[in-house]
Parts: structure tokens; sequence; C-alpha cells
């Protein structure tokens, strides 16, 4: 005699076969659709790496007097101490800091600055400046680079003619100025696209705080840094995250006002030590070394800004 507990195990077990067998189906068909995702990453992304960082631990010697046959030898980690004993390549370490120290609170305080302003409405011509902020970063780099070259170069820059007519002389191209003036690129470059980024975060915060705040006296100044900027920190460190891996990327700017001027040398960052390495120097293991390297970098700069921000986010 069948009971109705023995039909309920028995309509039980059905149901978790079939909740077994959808499963596997959807199993199988997220893995027939992410397989070509994941074949794409692997030649594009994982073996260029590896590939790498097997390259930097070889090099190529040559026996007898130099005019032998090369040969291919495993050295482990030399290329990497001959890369970090390079005074060239430490100095443009030491270069790159210098600039990051400039770079990064002169855009994320200009991009905040004139994100601020437009959610505060003192732009009446919103979208339109809106517009012409982000329109810097749809201009490639290399035209970028380009045409501050030319704003720079004394003789045709109107710029600098037109401080000469003041009594003021300034070279932005020499030793004491290249610097700044390769920050002053990238600021050009990046604020807009990061004042989009900050004030969409700033239209998510909340009116109704807003307008109890301006109840209780508050001005937009001190809405700003009392409601809005603490609610916007998330974005403020997903764009310092960004800002910082994009800085050790360095190489248009420099290389293209390299062009114009002695102060920018071959080896003037670490991305352009690697480039001379390999295309000029014909070194590929050493350039493999120092893209290891610049990669570590960016890997522990990362944790140290996600850590920070976490904080942040906390307190």
């Amino acid at each position: 005699m069948v009971t109705q507990e023995t039909t309920a195990n028995a309509g039980a077990r059905q149901s978790a076969r079939k909740q077994r067998s959808m499963s596997g189906t959807g199993g199988r068909t997220a893995a027939l659709f992410l397989t070509p995702f994941f074949a794409v990453f692997t030649l594009a992304m994982v073996a260029p790496v590896v590939y790498s960082i097997v390259l930097s631990f070889f090099a190529q010697q040559k026996s007898g007097l130099g005019f032998g046959e090369a040969k291919t030898s495993f050295v482990g980690l030399e290329n990497y101490l001959q890369v970090l004993q390079s005074e060239s390549f430490v100095g443009g370490i030491g270069r790159l800091a210098l600039y990051c120290l400039i770079y990064i609170p002169c855009m994320m305080g200009g991009a905040l600055a004139f994100a601020l302003l437009l959610d505060a409405g003192v732009a009446r011509a919103r979208k339109l400046f809106q517009l012409l902020v982000f329109l810097p970063h749809a201009v490639p780099g290399v035209i970028a680079a380009l045409i501050w070259a030319y704003l720079y170069t004394p003789g045709v820059s109107p710029i600098v003619s037109v401080l000469e007519s003041g009594g003021i002389s300034l070279n932005f191209l020499d030793n004491h100025m290249i610097l700044p003036s390769i920050v002053n690129i990238s600021v050009w470059e990046w604020t807009g696209y990061n004042v989009i980024i900050l004030f969409t975060a700033l239209q998510a915060v909340s009116r109704e705080v807003l307008e109890a705040a301006r109840v209780d006296g508050a001005g937009e100044i001190r809405a700003a840094i009392s409601i809005k900027l603490p609610l916007i920190l998330p974005a403020l460190s997903v764009i310092m995250l960004f800002t910082v891996i994009g800085t050790l990327q360095l190489f248009t700017e420099p290389s293209i006002i390299g062009k114009a001027t002695a102060s920018v040398t071959s080896t003037w960052v670490p991305n352009m030590w690697a480039y001379d390495a390999a295309f000029n120097r014909h070194n590929l293991n050493q350039a493999a070394a120092v893209s290891i390297i610049i990669a570590l970098l960016a890997a522990v700069l990362s944790w140290a800004v996600t850590r920070f921000s976490s904080r942040m986010n906390k307190a």
C-alpha cells in the first residue's frame, strides 16, 4: 500500500534529480559561452606575461671576444640586478615618483573642484561645460603631445611669445621645466574624464539629505565638504587606483616631447627604458625584466591604494 509519505519522498527525489539535471545543463551552457572569453584572455593576457617572465631569466651571450655566435643562457635574476643597478633606470623611477607627486594631486583636485561646481549648478550651461571639460580626453595622446610640443617650443609658440612680450622669459622644455610641462599635458588630458565620473557619483547623492543640510543652515561649501565628499569616496578611490596604475605607464607624452628637446632622454621613465632596451639595444631579456618590475610595482601600489581606500571608506 502506497502511503502519503512514500509518495512525498518519491516526489522529492524526482525534483532533486530534475534540479541536478538542470544544474548540469546550465553549467555546460555557461562553460560553452565562457570558453571563447577564457581562450582570448589566455592568449592575449596570460601567455604574454608568462613569456615575459621566462624571457627575463635568460640572456643572449657571445663566446670569445663577442664575435662568436650568440647563445641563449639561463642567468636567473641577473637581468633584474643589472636593471636595478642601472643609474638611468633608477633615475627614471625617481622621475616617475616625482611626476606622480605633482600629477595626482593636481588632476584629482581639479577634477573634484570642477565636478562639485557642476553639481552645485554654478555653471549655467551645464551640458556645454561638461562637453568642453571632457573634450581634451577625446584627443588621442599622441595628438595632444604634438599640440603641446608646438605650444612649448620657443619661436613658434604663441604662449611663449605672449610671455616674452610681457617680459617673462620661460622655456618650458629645459631641464627644470620639462617635468611640470609633461604633468600639464596629462592633467589637460585626464581631468575631464574624471570630472564625468565624479559628477555622475554626485548625481547619485540623495537630494533629500542635501535639502535637510540646507535647512540646518549649511552652505554649498559646508555641504560639499561634510556631505558630498564622504558619499563619493568610493568613486574617488576608483579614480585613485586607475590613476596610480596609469602613471606607471607614462610613455607617449615624454616620447613625443623628447623629439623637441634634449631634456628628455630615451630612458627618461621606466617604460621608455624598456622600449630603448628592446628596440634600440636589442636586449629583449632586460626589457622583459623591466616589464615585470613595473608590473610588480603596479601590483604593490594597487594593493596599498586599495587598503588605504578601504580604511577611508570605513572611517
